[in-house]
């Protein structure tokens, strides 16, 4: 035992001089970094009070080239540090992120010198230029930042236009970081919408994609190809996932009725959060003039859903490594909110007419696929999709925080009574076929569980307990009601256990031969 502790005591001494010796190099960098004075790459802030002359530096080295930002260090390189607090480094972050467009997202962190404490902002040059602060442009001219006239604005966005983001290499993958079964899928698919068969190996098909790249006989693989195809986006880039957070009423709260990721390939995404949304969604039935079959009504429309979930994952801002899209979904509606600001000619007002792309690869390669409408279409088309719904719900509405856009899409208002209305209805017409004394015997609850099953074919205990917020000890004690009148079975096994109705509508009959031969 005495020796095992003295082997934990020297992994721990050796573990403490480990860090110790990187702190001293770390203060030993610093050190040396202030001795050579503010330079086109260096930049000098005494402290956190100069807030603006921070994030004037911040463009201008986003302008210009990489740059550090040492906060604690006086402009004739006197090292005095600052007070760090718990949020300091937050808060700094929040700052820069809001008041600079395209959002910048620096590396922060506090370092020591002796016993004082240093910020560095390391800044990296921007591949989408130019980046404003507070509406302003900077550029970094020797040691100093000037601010870029109309002009100079004008050619460093022409310049920087030469490539989009998702065109842009992922400096450490390969081709092993491809998902082969996902780009079958593609090719199967693509075959299937074009008529057309795709001749050449995998590698033709990515480059004709613009998904790789060769230079100088090597094969570059793009951000572009990781998404769409990679094994693991989330190695490269650890935001790039979907969340969908279900509430039980029309407000956020820390209460949640469910709330699940969704990783993989963007086409898994789209696939299986679309499936996800459409499943806890409701719809009622309308009984049609002269047709014995009802008519299905779903609370949104389902083109709707599909195409502002692909909208979200095509257009939102993959540089913005520190957030991922969101959905949330509410009683009333759901918000679909999606890293990055609208593109310079978009507002909410011309999204209808004016077209834009911020991942044109990305783009490309799901139309093809028919997985989102030609460039301008899609939003004619969920407006369109959204007149056409029986209820007539509110159009959309689109804002534009500068850091995220949400997109709202609304339920109509009276679909919550209808859909209560309907159920009632439904349920109460088929007890009646079976016994119409059960429209009398069964409670609201052990009704609700009939409606649920009547509209879903089945219902298991958790969704039960979600449905009447209730214990899973009551789920299985309506269950149990139900199924001794004979109203619903039990299926499957074990954690895989749901219940279906014993008898549907139209077969009452099999039911009251049964009680007649008990």
């Amino acid at each position: 035992m005495e020796e095992k502790n003295g082997e934990n005591k020297e992994k721990k001494d050796i573990k403490k001089k480990k860090m110790t010796k990187e702190i001293k190099m770390i203060e030993k960098e610093i050190e040396k970094l202030v001795k050579k004075g503010e330079s086109r790459n260096l930049e000098f802030k005494e402290s956190l009070s100069v807030k603006e002359e921070i994030g004037e530096s911040v463009s201008a080295f986003s302008n210009t080239c990489k740059g550090i930002i040492l906060i604690g260090v006086s402009n004739l390189g006197k090292i005095k540090g600052v007070q760090v607090g718990k949020r300091t480094i937050e808060e700094l972050a929040n700052y820069i992120k809001q008041n600079t467009d395209n959002s910048i997202f620096p590396d922060i962190k506090v370092e020591k010198v002796g016993n004082k404490s240093i910020i560095v902002i390391e800044v990296n040059e921007a591949d989408e230029k130019p980046v404003f602060f507070k509406g302003k442009a900077y550029a970094r001219i020797g040691n100093s930042n000037h601010k870029l006239s109309a002009s100079k604005i004008r050619k460093l966005a022409k310049e920087s236009a030469k490539s989009y983001w998702d065109e842009q290499i992922c400096g450490e993958a390969s081709l092993e970081d491809i998902d082969e079964e996902t780009v079958n899928r593609f090719r199967e698919r693509y075959e299937e919408e074009s008529v057309a068969s795709i001749k050449g190996t995998d590698r033709d098909l990515l480059k004709a994609l613009n998904c790789i790249k060769e230079e100088n006989g090597k094969i570059k693989i793009t951000n572009a190809a990781i998404l769409l195809f990679g094994k693991k986006p989330k190695k490269f880039f650890p935001m790039s996932y979907v969340t969908v957070a279900r509430y039980p009423g029309t407000e956020k709260g820390s209460k949640y009725l469910d709330i699940k990721d969704f990783n993989g390939s963007l086409f898994n995404i789209v696939d299986e959060v679309n499936e996800y949304v459409k499943e806890h969604i409701q719809e009622i039935s309308e009984v049609v003039e002269g047709q014995i079959a009802r008519k299905s009504i779903s609370q949104y429309p389902y083109f709707t859903i599909r195409e502002l979930i692909t909208n979200a994952v095509v257009h939102r801002d993959y540089a913005n490594r520190g957030s991922r899209i969101i959905i949330r979904m509410f009683k009333d509606r759901i918000e679909f909110s999606s890293p990055g600001s609208l593109p310079a000619n978009i507002t909410p007002k011309n999204i209808i007419y004016e077209q834009y792309s911020r991942n044109p690869v990305i783009a490309d390669v799901l139309h093809r696929i028919k997985y989102i409408e030609k460039l301008g279409e899609g939003w004619d088309k969920i407006i369109d999709s959204i007149k056409k719904h029986p209820l007539k719900p509110r159009v959309p509405k689109i804002i534009d925080t500068r850091n995220t856009v949400i997109v709202t899409l609304y339920s109509p208002k009276e679909m919550l009574e209808k859909s209560e209305e309907i159920s009632k209805s439904a349920v109460d017409e088929w007890l009646t076929q079976v016994d119409a004394k059960l429209t009398q015997e069964l409670s609201d609850k052990e009704k609700q569980i009939v409606s649920f099953i009547l509209k879903k074919n089945r219902i298991n205990s958790s969704e039960c307990q979600e449905l009447l917020s209730i214990s899973r000890e009551m789920a299985h004690r309506y269950f149990n009601r139900l199924i001794k009148k004979s109203l619903i079975e039990k299926k499957g096994a074990g954690k895989y256990v749901y219940y279906v109705l014993r008898v549907m509508q139209g077969n009452a009959k099999v039911m009251q031969e049964e009680k007649e031969e008990k």
